[in-house]
C-alpha cells in the first residue's frame, strides 16, 4: 500500500527498482516525515532504522531524531538487540552483551529498558511491552518471543533502510516449515544479571545450511500490491512499514504454493 501523501513523496513498486539503485538521500521535511509516522495508531513499534540515511535527510542527531518522534507516538519501541558470536563464545549477558548488528541498536542498548533471554535474536524495549510468557529458548517457535509479534500484531517500520528488513520473516519460515532451513541447539549461559544464570540449548537456524537469500524486492512489490506493505521515499529516504500479522497472512499463501517463495 502507497499512503495518499503528495505525489512527490512516494514511488510505487514500477519505481522502486530504479531508485533502490540511483538515488541518494536529500533533505527531506521533518514534518513529511511526522506525517508517516501519525498514520500508526498500535501501542508498539518494531523498528530497523539506518542512521546514515536518517542522518543525510535531517539536521542534527540522527538516532535522538528517530527515538524522539517514535517516544511522541508509541507507548513501547522494539528493536533487535541480536549477539550472534554466542554461537562460538556460549556466553550472553541480558544487561551487558552489547548489540553486534547496527548502529541504532547499539546507542538503544543504553535506552532500554527490558531486553529478552534470547542469546542470539534478543529484542530490547523502551516502555512497558513485555515477553515474559514466551519461550524464549526457542528463538523463531509457535511459542517464542517473535510469535507474540504476530499475536499482538505489532507494526515493524523500516526508517532509511534499503530494502524491507525484517527479521519477523524468519518466524514466518519457521511456522511454514519452509524446507530450506534446519534447526540447530547451540549451547551456553545466559545471565540475567544479579548473579542470576542458567544453562541453555538455544533452538535457531543452523547458520551453515541457510544458504538462500530473501528476494526483498519480490516481497515488497508482492506485499505492496496486496495492499498491506507501506512504502515511502521522502527525497531518497526510504520508509517502509507493514504489520506483523499482515506480513505472515500474506506471505502463507504464497509459500504454500511454492515453499521456496521467499528466496532466491
Amino acid at each position: 500500500m502507497v499512503r495518499h501523501l503528495p505525489e512527490t513523496l512516494w514511488c510505487s513498486a514500477k519505481h522502486y527498482a530504479m531508485l533502490q539503485r540511483d538515488r541518494p538521500t536529500g533533505p527531506v521535511d521533518e514534518d513529511a516525515f511526522a506525517e508517516i509516522l501519525d498514520a500508526y495508531d498500535e501501542d508498539e513499534v518494531f523498528v530497523h532504522v539506518g542512521l546514515s540515511d536518517v542522518s543525510s535527510a535531517f539536521e542534527g542527531n540522527p538516532y535522538e531524531f528517530v527515538v524522539d518522534h517514535l517516544d511522541e507516538r508509541f507507548d513501547a519501541i522494539l528493536t533487535p538487540a541480536f549477539t550472534q558470536s554466542f554461537r562460538d563464545s556460549g556466553y550472553f549477558h541480558r544487561k551487558e552483551s552489547e548489540p553486534e548488528l547496527g548502529a541504532f541498536a547499539s546507542l538503544f542498548f543504553d535506552d532500554a529498558d527490558y531486553r529478552t533471554a534470547d542469546p542470539l535474536h534478543s529484542i530490547q524495549v523502551r516502555g512497558d511491552y513485555r515477553f515474559e510468557n514466551c519461550n524464549h529458548r526457542d528463538t523463531f517457535g509457535p511459542d517464542g518471543c517473535y510469535a507474540k509479534l504476530d499475536d499482538d500484531d505489532v507494526r515493524i517500520v523500516n526508517v532509511g533502510t534499503r530494502w524491507l528488513i525484517s527479521t519477523q520473516i524468519h518466524y514466518v519460515e519457521r511456522v511454514m516449515d519452509v524446507p530450506y532451513v534446519e534447526t540447530v541447539d547451540v549451547e551456553g549461559t545466559v545471565y540475567h544479571g544479579g548473579g542470576d544464570h542458567e544453562q541453555v540449548a538455544q533452538t535457531t537456524y543452523d547458520k551453515n545450511k541457510y544458504l538462500y537469500y530473501w528476494d526483498r524486492l519480490k516481497l515488497m512489490r508482492d506485499l505492496m500490491t496486496d495492499g498491506v506493505l507501506d512504502h515511502y521515499d521522502l527525497n531518497g529516504l526510504k520508509v517502509i512499514s507493514v504489520s506483523a500479522r499482515d506480513l505472515r497472512t500474506a506471505l502463507e499463501p504464497r509459500i504454500e504454493d511454492d515453499p521456496y517463495y521467499v528466496v532466491k
